[in-house]
C-alpha cells in the first residue's frame, strides 16, 4: 500500500513509522524546514512544500496512492488537503485529524473526508473507558457510516452475569462485537456466558437508540 502524509510532526512520523513497519511504502510532505527530520524516518520518502497546493501532491504523485493522511495541526489545512486528494486525484482513502473537537461536524465527505481522527475526543473515550464501570462510554465514530464502537464494563452484581449472550434481545441496530475479559478478547458466541467486569463492546448503526442500549444495561436483561 502506498501512502502520502501531510504533516511532519510527531503525529505524522509515527504514522510513517508503524506504517513502514508493516511494508507500506510511504510519503511525507511538510511545508517548514524545520520538520524535516528525515534521520527520523528515514525510510520515508520526504518533500518539503506545501500540501494544501496542487502541484505539491501532484510531485507526490497523490493520483498513485492508496490512502491520503491529513495530519497537520491546522485543521483548515487538514480539510483542503482531504478535498483535493479526493476531488482532484481520486485518492480511493483519506484520513484526517482532528484537532479541535469543535471542528469535528466538518470533517465528512462533503470535504472529502472517509475517516476523521480526533485525538482529544479518543484520549477523553480513553479516560472515560478508564474509570467509568457501568456507564456506557463512546469509544469511536466512523464518519462515513455514522456507526459507533461503544464499550461498557459490567459492574459487580450486574444483572447481565451468568446470562448467555443469545438469550439477550438487544436494542435494534446494536451488535454486540466482543467481549474483554481480563486480557483476553472474546468474539461472542450465543453459548458465551457474560461475566462481572467483563468489557463489551458494541457497534450500532444509524438506526440505534443509545438511550435503549443504556438502559437495558442497567436494568435486569430482557431475554428470549
Amino acid at each position: 500500500m502506498r501512502v502520502v502524509i501531510a504533516g511532519a510532526g510527531s503525529v505524522g512520523r509515527s504514522i510513517a513509522r508503524e506504517l513502514l513497519a508493516h511494508g507500506h511504502e510511504v510519503t511525507i510532505i511538510d511545508r517548514q524546514p524545520t520538520a524535516m527530520r528525515v534521520a527520523q524516518v528515514a525510510d520515508a520518502d520526504w518533500l518539503l512544500a506545501d500540501a494544501c497546493e496542487l502541484p505539491t501532491l501532484t510531485e507526490a504523485k497523490v493520483d498513485e496512492c492508496d490512502v491520503v493522511v491529513a495530519a497537520t495541526g491546522d485543521d483548515k489545512a487538514n480539510l483542503v488537503i482531504s478535498l483535493l486528494a479526493k476531488t482532484e486525484f481520486g485518492v480511493p482513502r483519506t484520513v484526517a485529524r482532528v484537532n479541535n473537537p469543535k471542528n469535528e461536524w466538518m470533517f465528512d465527505e462533503s470535504w472529502g473526508v472517509d475517516v476523521a481522527v480526533s485525538t482529544p475526543r479518543i484520549m477523553t473515550a480513553m479516560v472515560e473507558e478508564a474509570v467509568a464501570i457501568g456507564d456506557l462510554v463512546r469509544i469511536f465514530t466512523f464518519h462515513q457510516s455514522g456507526a459507533d464502537i461503544l464499550e461498557i464494563t459490567l459492574p459487580v452484581g450486574s444483572p447481565f452475569a451468568g446470562v448467555r449472550v443469545g438469550q439477550v434481545v438487544w436494542p435494534t441496530d446494536t451488535v454486540l462485537a466482543c467481549i474483554v475479559r481480563g486480557d483476553q478478547p472474546i468474539a461472542p458466541s450465543a453459548d458465551d456466558t457474560l461475566e462481572e467486569g467483563d468489557e463489551l463492546l458494541f457497534v450500532t448503526g444509524r438506526e440505534a437508540n443509545e438511550q435503549d442500549l443504556e438502559q437495558l444495561l442497567g436494568s435486569s436483561p430482557t431475554t428470549r
